[in-house]
C-alpha cells in the first residue's frame, strides 16, 4: 500500500499547491468569486462536470448499481439531464445577467425585496450540500488509512477549506480540472474495464444475476420520477451550479461547454452502474451497498492503480465540497450579511478579504456540522427538498412568466419552504411526499399571489430584459482578458 499512499499524499499536496497559486490570481471580487467570468470551453466543461459529480455520484452511484443493476444509473443520469437542460435552455441568459448569486437574479427580476429570504433558503441548501460532501471523507480515509471518522473529516475538510480560502474560484477551478482528469482516468478508463473483466464479462454477469439487474426501469418508476424532480430540477437552480455558469467567458461557452459536461455525466452514470453490477457478481453478500466501491477497489485493483482510483473518489468528493463551500460563503456574505451590514454601517470594504473570511468561517462550520451528523442521505435529501420546494417556482417563474410578482415570489419561497419542512417532520425526511406537495404548494402560492397583486413595474421588467440581452451596467462587466482554454 506504500505506493498507493504516496499517490494520495502527492495528490493532496498538489491541491494545496494549486490553491496557493490561485491566490495570486484572485485580486478582485470577480476573480475571487467567479474566476473573472473568463473560462474558456475546455476548462468550463471540466469544472462543471467535476462539481456535479461528487461522492454521491461516484460511491453512491456504484452502490445503486450494486443494489439495482443498470437502472441504478438513474440518479446520476438525472443529474446529467438537469445539467443538459440548464445548459441548452437557460445558461446563456444566466451568464448574461452578470450577477454573483441566485438571489441577486431574483432581486433584478422582481424589483428587490426577495433577496434575503431566498438567500436564507439557498444558504441552508449549500450548507447541507457541503456537509454531505465533507462527511464522505470519513469513508474514503477509512479505506485508505483506517482513520478515525472525526480525524478524517477534519483532514479532508481542512484541505478543501485551505485551497478554497486562498484562491477562491480560481483555486477551485484549477483543482477541479485536476480532479476531472483524475476521475476520468481512475473511474472510466481504469476501474470500469477492470471491474467488468474481473466479473467475467457481460455474459457472465448476465448469467449470475437476476434479469431485473439489466432492466433499464428496474429501480422503479416512482423512484425515477423523484430523482427527476429533485436532481434534474435541482440542477436548474442551485447556487453552486449557477456560480459555475457565471464563470463562463460568453453565453456560447456556457451553453455548449455545459452540454459537453452534461453528456459526460450520462456516461459517468452508466459507468458507475456497470461497476456496481460487476461488484454484485464478485461480492454478492455485502452488508451495505455503498461499500461496493471501496471493496472492489481494495480487493481487485493492482498497487498504484488502486491509489489512483481512490484519489479519483477523493477528487469527486473534494470537487463537490469546494463548490458547495464557496457557494455557501458567497450567499452568506453577499445575500445575507452584506445587506444587513449595509443597512447598519455602510461604507467600503475589501470584498476579496471579506469573501475569503466567509469561506473560512463557513468551512469551519461545515466541518463541525459534518462531525455532528451521521446520515449523508438524510442531509442531502433535506438540502434538495428545501431547494426545489422553496426556490424552483420563483426562479423558473421569473425566467418564464412575465406576470410573476415579488409578492408571489416571496409567498412561493415561504409557503414552499415551510411546507417541505412540515411534511418532512410528518412523513419522514426520506419520504417522497414532502417535495411533491411542497412544490405544488409553492406553485399555487406563486400563481395566486402574483395574480392578486399589482404586476411588476414596467421599468423593472425593462431593466431585466436589458440584462437578459447582455446589456449589463458597465461596472458589472469584467474587463476583457484573454481566456484560458
Amino acid at each position: 500500500m506504500a505506493i498507493d499512499y504516496t499517490v494520495i499524499v502527492v495528490y493532496l499536496l498538489g491541491m494545496l499547491a494549486v490553491g496557493w497559486w490561485g491566490m495570486r490570481r484572485a485580486k478582485s471580487k470577480s476573480e475571487f468569486l467567479v474566476a473573472g467570468r473568463r473560462l474558456g470551453p475546455a476548462m468550463y466543461s471540466g469544472t462543471m462536470a467535476a462539481i456535479v459529480l461528487g461522492g454521491a455520484s461516484t460511491i453512491g452511484g456504484v452502490g445503486l448499481g450494486y443494489q439495482y443493476g443498470l437502472s441504478g444509473a438513474w440518479m446520476v443520469f438525472t443529474i446529467g439531464l438537469g445539467l443538459l437542460a440548464l445548459s441548452v435552455f437557460f445558461s446563456a441568459r444566466i451568464a448574461r445577467l452578470k450577477v454573483y448569486t441566485v438571489s441577486e437574479m431574483l432581486d433584478l427580476r422582481y424589483g428587490g425585496r426577495a433577496g434575503v429570504i431566498s438567500g436564507l433558503v439557498m444558504w441552508a441548501y449549500t450548507l447541507m450540500l457541503a456537509v454531505t460532501s465533507t462527511i464522505a471523507y470519513a469513508t474514503i480515509f477509512d479505506v485508505l488509512f483506517d482513520m478515525n471518522r472525526t480525524v478524517a473529516i477534519v483532514l479532508g475538510g481542512s484541505i478543501v477549506v485551505a485551497y478554497s480560502t486562498l484562491g477562491g474560484m480560481w483555486s477551485i477551478t484549477l483543482t477541479d480540472m485536476v480532479q476531472f482528469v483524475v476521475k476520468t482516468i481512475g473511474v472510466l478508463l481504469l476501474l470500469l474495464p477492470i471491474a467488468v473483466v474481473k466479473a467475467g464479462g457481460f455474459g457472465e454477469m448476465k448469467a449470475k444475476l437476476p434479469t431485473s439487474y439489466f432492466d433499464p426501469l428496474g429501480i422503479g418508476g416512482e423512484t425515477i420520477f423523484t430523482y427527476v424532480l429533485i436532481y434534474t430540477f435541482g440542477m436548474l437552480i442551485g447556487q453552486d451550479i449557477w456560480q459555475r455558469v457565471f464563470t463562463a467567458r460568453s453565453d456560447t461557452t456556457a451553453k455548449w461547454g455545459g452540454t459537453v459536461a452534461g453528456t459526460y455525466c450520462l456516461v459517468y452514470a452508466l459507468a458507475g452502474a456497470v461497476i456496481g453490477t460487476a461488484a454484485k457478481v464478485l461480492y454478492p453478500n455485502l452488508a451495505n451497498a455503498d461499500d461496493a466501491f471501496a471493496t472492489i477497489v481494495k480487493d481487485e485493483l493492482p498497487v498504484g492503480v488502486r491509489g489512483l482510483v481512490l484519489a479519483a473518489a477523493l477528487a469527486a468528493v473534494m470537487s463537490t465540497s469546494s463548490g458547495a463551500l464557496i457557494a455557501c460563503a458567497t450567499v452568506a456574505n453577499n445575500d445575507i450579511w452584506s445587506r444587513l451590514r449595509g443597512k447598519v454601517t455602510g461604507g467600503e470594504r475589501d470584498e476579496v478579504a471579506g469573501n475569503r473570511a466567509f469561506i473560512l468561517i463557513m468551512g469551519v462550520g461545515v466541518i463541525g456540522t459534518a462531525i455532528a451528523l451521521n446520515n449523508v442521505v438524510e442531509a442531502l435529501t433535506v438540502a434538495y427538498n428545501l431547494l426545489v420546494g422553496g426556490l424552483l417556482v420563483p426562479i423558473l417563474g421569473g425566467l418564464l412568466w412575465k406576470r410573476g410578482t415579488v409578492y408571489g415570489a416571496l409567498a412561493s419561497v415561504i409557503v414552499g419552504g415551510l411546507a417541505v419542512v412540515g411534511l418532512m417532520a410528518g412523513y419522514g425526511i426520506l419520504a417522497n411526499e414532502p417535495v411533491y406537495y411542497g412544490l405544488l404548494s409553492s406553485l399555487a402560492a406563486y400563481v395566486v399571489v402574483s395574480l392578486a397583486t399589482p404586476a411588476t413595474d414596467e421599468a423593472v421588467l425593462t431593466a431585466w430584459r436589458e440584462r437578459l440581452a447582455g446589456r449589463a451596467a458597465p461596472e458589472l462587466v469584467s474587463e476583457p482578458v484573454p481566456a484560458p482554454q
